[in-house]
């Protein structure tokens, strides 16, 4: 029996362009929890039979748009908090890039590396409990669809 092979969490990376246009990408302290969310948004036509109207008709599908969106929760790090806070109160567009550690040491040749453009911090959550840390929960949108970068 051939076992599939899987990826620890911290191969999956998140990373963020901390100095516009330098290249130099850091990973966001602290949080915990990544989803990363790919969605083609579709539209649906219903096409008639013309031999027989009577029939019901056939649905046929097509991509209009692809998005990519990121949520993220974990705890309110401070090596990370100048960062998301200029992020979110500048309204501003920063390149961020999805790493895939684990590609880059075993993947094939051609396999998707990283998922990397310019998006938008959308919106920016705290929360604290007593006895607990705080907390942070981030929504983080690709301005388009990201570029891949295959293993070479």
């Amino acid at each position: 029996m051939a076992r599939a092979t899987t990826m620890r969490y911290e191969q999956m990376i998140l990373e963020v362009e901390t100095t516009p246009a330098s290249g130099t990408y850091a990973a966001l302290c602290g949080l915990t929890d990544v989803t990363i969310n790919r969605t083609s948004n579709i539209d649906t036509t219903e096409i008639p039979d013309c031999d027989d109207e009577s029939l019901p008709l056939s649905i046929e599908r097509a991509v209009r748009s692809q998005e990519v969106t990121i949520s993220a929760t974990g705890v309110w790090a401070l090596q990370s908090h100048e960062t998301i806070m200029d992020w979110w109160y500048g309204g501003s567009t920063l390149n961020i890039r999805l790493r895939n550690a684990k590609v880059e040491a075993d993947g094939a040749t051609g396999d998707t590396e990283t998922e990397a453009g310019p998006a938008i911090l959308v919106s920016l959550n705290n929360s604290r409990t007593k006895g607990q840390k705080v907390t942070a929960e981030l929504e983080i949108n690709f301005d388009g669809v990201p570029t891949r970068t295959a293993k070479v």
